[in-house]
């Protein structure tokens, strides 16, 4: 097979969760260990970070490898979904894993994995996994694909376990309370393992600190000892003034990543490093200060706040449940322009009202449907949005909502595309 090839035979004959949704999804730990099995357990030979999270744990994982990478090591990082290339998802020192490897591995491992039945991202976390161990790299982050404690990465025993924030989000399968998603989410807690929680939330904080305690694992949380103020924002990113222990650690650090949402966040990475350090002593401030300012370069992260024009200012970010929603129309709120344009698709196993009764009615919406089977039809977003005041139209695809948004946008308005990853990976 060439590599368009091995792509289509992954997409099409393995099940996908983030294309197909609920039929993809594998609640138990058996597949991923046999296949690991098959593979000679590759996940023992490396040393690993692991991050959990409703939000959040995708800007966490790339602005910690960024900086491990700036500290010498070589660095691995395991994410989903991908954008626009598969192989965004398995990166070395910010490096995406070469086709040719893809094809190999595909290749070797087809006929002894197929009889197990494995879904996509069982295949994909088998090939990291791999990948990491037979390329010997020094440290592997890696991020959860949907909750923790049945979830294919959960075979590590990491060096230090992250989970960033809970909020509502894949509620059929991790529960319909955010103390039932936060059980499934503290499954990544290993015995002994060091583990931080972004925040405390007083309606789960329990379920980390209860989980923690049983089998010994110390647990800090990120917002007991670090503050972050953003200070200003422009092109290149944002600077904050860090506080640790409510005194001055950082007057100004840059950061290559916008968004308010970042301040919790980088909060969590200085934590995260803080504990690192001890294992990863290379990890000295001026590591910390490049990797965090250079963490697109580095790691090629996109989809955060990103912008994509200036005339009119064009905006994408991946947020598509409720927090992240939140956080992205305080943002919009605070920009200056004369009319706001919203391009806006979602998957068809959200819930759509917790979203749509957060987005401004001020603004034109043109609603639209990504190119996969889980994506809603945009003409039934458009019935729920109508039950909370918000006005557009329906289009075709993705590609057409946002040229006519375009079309109808003047030098002094905003266009923000959202509500969906698959959304914003098309127009990006």
């Amino acid at each position: 097979m060439d590599y368009s090839q091995t792509l289509d035979y992954l997409y099409s004959h393995l099940p996908m969760f983030h294309r197909i949704g609920a039929a993809a999804y594998k609640g138990d730990l058996t597949n991923i260990n046999s296949l690991s099995d098959i593979l000679g357990h590759p996940e023992k030979k490396i040393k690993t970070i692991h991050i959990a999270g409703t939000n959040g744990k995708g800007s966490v994982s790339h602005m910690l490898a960024s900086v491990l990478q700036d500290a010498g090591y070589k660095t691995g990082l395991f994410t989903s979904p991908h954008l626009k290339d598969f192989r965004e998802r398995i990166r070395i020192n910010g490096k995406m894993v070469e086709e040719k490897t893809v094809i190999l591995f595909v290749e070797e491992n087809l006929k002894s994995f197929e009889n197990l039945e494995p879904s996509f991202f069982e295949w994909t976390t088998a090939f990291a996994f791999d990948y990491f161990a037979k390329e010997s790299v020094d440290i592997a982050v890696i991020e959860t694909g949907l909750g923790g404690r049945l979830d294919s990465t959960n075979i590590i025993t990491p060096e230090l376990s992250i989970i960033t924030n809970i909020s509502f989000d894949h509620m059929q399968f991790l529960g319909d309370t955010l103390v039932k998603i936060a059980g499934e989410k503290a499954g990544i807690i290993k015995d002994g393992v060091p583990v931080i929680t972004g925040e405390r939330q007083e309606d789960c904080e329990s379920v980390f600190i209860e989980k923690a305690l049983e089998i010994n694992s110390p647990l800090l949380f990120a917002s007991d000892h670090y503050v972050a103020e953003s200070i200003s924002t422009d092109d290149e990113g944002q600077a904050f003034r860090i506080f640790k222990n409510k005194k001055i650690l950082f007057s100004e650090i840059a950061c290559g990543l916008k968004g308010d949402y970042q301040s919790k966040n980088i909060c969590t990475v200085l934590l995260a490093l803080e504990i690192l350090k001890k294992k990863f002593p290379g990890i000295a401030e001026t590591a910390i200060r490049n990797g965090l300012k250079n963490v697109i370069g580095n790691t090629g992260l996109q989809g955060r706040w990103q912008i994509l024009n200036q005339q009119p200012l064009t905006i994408a970010d991946v947020g598509h449940n409720e927090a992240g929603i939140r956080y992205v129309t305080q943002q919009l709120s605070r920009l200056n322009y004369e009319k706001l344009h919203i391009v806006f698709g979602m998957v068809n196993d959200k819930s759509p009202e917790m979203v749509l009764s957060l987005l401004p009615n001020q603004a034109t919406y043109y609603f639209c449907k990504a190119n996969l089977p889980r994506a809603m039809e945009a003409s039934v977003l458009k019935a729920h949005a109508d039950t909370f005041g918000l006005k557009g139209n329906v289009y075709t695809s993705v590609a057409e909502a946002y040229e006519a948004a375009k079309l109808k946008s003047g030098e002094k308005d905003v266009i923000f595309v959202g509500g969906s990853t698959f959304v914003v990976a098309e127009v990006i």
